[in-house]
Order: structure tokens, then C-alpha cells, then sequence
């Protein structure tokens, strides 16, 4: 059975806030949207989201913390005879003891015959049972939703406003989230408004949660809308402002917008990531923005002025005289605004070599290899 705390890398000593820390962080990263295709990643996912749902909530947290497992019966999933006895079907609570000092013992002595041993399983298991029942009566916080959303470059420079269609529980308009329908308010008879009823294991007593109202005292029926969880399915537009500068896999949170809490408590909140499309010029790293121009040979070793593009548009870049190749040249403030600052274009020149097409060129350039004889490899054959 899997460690949930190992699946969400926490210590067993882990605060909430770490646990939803760790939580938040592994399911951006195995989310099936962003690994299309990937059944390693998609089942990661599910295993992050099994190991949350426990630790999130404190009552399945408790039973998880004493007993090693969580489930709805009470019982691990797929539990049989477990290693170190045949009863250890009931949590970790071994019954093989009292059935064996109950059988070793002849009539009439003192012990614990098999009949109170067969009691005892009977109480652990209701128990178990019931308290997941009284667990799953006590409102709980609404879990969190993740989607991811698509923008081009220019959305995510300058910002946009996305419209997203999600799935989610909301509260149930009709019993108010309450999961219970108006009237039939009567006292419970089973435990006579108490909520726990009392049962007898040989010379024992236990308090139990009563069966007849789970607890609650008093008896009503279940909303016939939402069948009692206090919510209802809903498939919901929300409209979603991206803010200029958006980075390739922000998230952005959108309160409230999770699903509905049980029984009328708070909702979860929506978090969106975003994906940004490449620009097939302009090349983004961080907050500066890169790009590449090509400048004709005499350009670079005269000098000049050129115009190049910027996300602003047109700038004039001063291309200084005996500019090489590959050398970069910034642009203050001419990159991305971002929360309040704004970074650089960064721009890298590529010199193109003429393309000597007539006579007038080609004895243009053997004057010019004249005059200028140097081997330009020179200073290289003196580091080999």
C-alpha cells in the first residue's frame, strides 16, 4: 500500500500548508493537460490527488495517521489475513489473542470466549464505518480545480482576457448546501437526540455513533436535488484576465471558483496555468527579448544606422564602424513590462557575405584583399 506522505514528499511531521504546498507543486507537474499522451505522468496525477484527499482532511488524516490506511469501510482496500495473523482484517487490530486465550480456556472459566472476540469485530468495524460516516456528514472545504489555457505571444505580452469553460460543484440552490430537504426535523429514537448510542462487548461498553441519524440527533431527509452531498454538477464560463508579461506556465488562481465545499462550507479555488505560443521572430528569455539581423558587410565595417523591430515596433539601432559577426548590441526598456519593470532587446548581429555577381565587385574585393593582406586566423594558429 502506498505511503501517501512519500507520494506528496512530505515528512509525516508536514504542516497543511506544506502538504497543499507539495500537493499544488506535483500536480501542476504530472497534470494529463500539460503531458498529453503521457499514462506515467496521468497516473502519477491520480496517486498525487488520492494522497491529498487524505491528508487534506484532517478527520481521514487522523484515521490514516493511527491505523496506516484510509478507505470507506474502514478496512484497507482489497484487505484479507494480513501478515502477523489471520484477524487482522479490522486496521491493524489483532482479535486472534482473545479468540485463542476464549478456546484454550474449558467452560465456566474467566477470558474472552470467541463470542465477545466475534463482539469486538463487530464494534471496530461499526465504528470504523461510522466515523467515516460522521466524517463525511462534517462540512469540508471545497477542492481545488487546474486547467490549462493557450495564448499566442501577443496575449501574453500585452495581456488579454480569456473566457474558460470549466466542470465544477457548486452548492445546492435547493436545501441551501445543507444536503437535506426542509421538514421532517423529529427527534432520532435510536439514540433520543444524543447522536450515540450504547453497546455491550461482555463486560465493555462502547459509545457509538448512532446508525439511525449518523450522529446528527435528528432525523431528515435527504435533498432530492443533490441526493444529500449539498452539491450539484455545473459546467461554468469564467472570464480570466491575463496580465501583460505573462511567462510560459504562470498560474494564475481565480477564488472561489474550485468546487463547492460540502455542507455549506467554502469553495476551492481555480487555478489556470498558461502556455505560451513561440513567436517565429522575436525570442523571449525572462523579461528580455532576443532577436537576430542581418548586416551587410560594408554596414559593419563603415558604420551606419539601422532600423530594427522591437514589440513596440520600429527602433533605431547605431551600428558602430568594424562591427563583427555575432556581436550583440541592448536596447534599454525595450523587452517585456512586467510588474511595474521592463527588460531589454537584445540584438545579435549576423553578417552576410556579398554575393559577388559581376566584374565591377569581384575586382572591388581583390583591391580591398590587397590593401588588407592580414590572415585573419593568425592570432588563432598562435593558441593551438
Amino acid at each position: 500500500m502506498a505511503d501517501f506522505y512519500q507520494t506528496l514528499g512530505v515528512e509525516r511531521t508536514a504542516s497543511a500548508e506544506d502538504i497543499k504546498k507539495s500537493y499544488r507543486h506535483l500536480a501542476r507537474k504530472h497534470h494529463p493537460d500539460l503531458n498529453p499522451g503521457d499514462k506515467a505522468a496521468s497516473e502519477r496525477f491520480k496517486q498525487v490527488q488520492e494522497a491529498y484527499d487524505v491528508l487534506s482532511d484532517p478527520k481521514k488524516k487522523t484515521m490514516y495517521d493511527q491505523v496506516g490506511f484510509y478507505s470507506e469501510s474502514g478496512a484497507p482496500r482489497g484487505a484479507g489475513p494480513q501478515p502477523g495473523g489471520p484477524n487482522m482484517g479490522f486496521g491493524g487490530f489483532d482479535f486472534s489473542d482473545f479468540a485463542a486465550r476464549g478456546a484454550s480456556r474449558p467452560p465456566g472459566s474467566t477470558g474472552y470466549p470467541q463470542e465477545e472476540t466475534a463482539n469486538f469485530q463487530d464494534i471496530f468495524s461499526q465504528w470504523f464505518g461510522r466515523s467515516q460516516n460522521a466524517a463525511q456528514q462534517a462540512p469540508q472545504k471545497g477542492t481545488d480545480l487546474e486547467y490549462g489555457l493557450n495564448i499566442d505571444f501577443w496575449q501574453a505580452i500585452k495581456g488579454t482576457q480569456a473566457r474558460l469553460t470549466i466542470s465544477r460543484h457548486e452548492g445546492c440552490t435547493i436545501c441551501a448546501g445543507t444536503g437535506q430537504r426542509s421538514g421532517n426535523n423529529t427527534l432520532c429514537p435510536e439514540c433520543n437526540g444524543t447522536g450515540n448510542v450504547t453497546q455491550m462487548a461482555g463486560a465493555m461498553k462502547f459509545s457509538l455513533t448512532c446508525p439511525k441519524c449518523e450522529g446528527g440527533g435528528r432525523l431528515r431527509g435527504r435533498c432530492s436535488t443533490c441526493h444529500g452531498d449539498g452539491r450539484i454538477a455545473k459546467t461554468e464560463t469564467v472570464d480570466v484576465r491575463i496580465p501583460a508579461g505573462a511567462q510560459q506556465g504562470a498560474r494564475l488562481r481565480v477564488a472561489g471558483k474550485g468546487n463547492a465545499g460540502t455542507h455549506g462550507a467554502a469553495a476551492g479555488d481555480l487555478y489556470i496555468t498558461v502556455r505560451v505560443e513561440e513567436h517565429p521572430f522575436f525570442r523571449r528569455e525572462g523579461d528580455d527579448i532576443h532577436i537576430t539581423v542581418p548586416v551587410r558587410i560594408d554596414e559593419a565595417g563603415l558604420g551606419t544606422k539601422i532600423e530594427v523591430p522591437t514589440i513596440d515596433g520600429r527602433a533605431l539601432l547605431k551600428i558602430p564602424q568594424g562591427t563583427g559577426n555575432g556581436q550583440k548590441f541592448r536596447l534599454r526598456e525595450k523587452g517585456v513590462s512586467r510588474g511595474g519593470t521592463r527588460g531589454d532587446q537584445i540584438v545579435e548581429i549576423s553578417l552576410l557575405a556579398p554575393d559577388v555577381r559581376d566584374e565591377r565587385s569581384r575586382e572591388l574585393l581583390k583591391e580591398y584583399a590587397e590593401l588588407h593582406p592580414e590572415d585573419p586566423r593568425s592570432e588563432i594558429w598562435s593558441k593551438v
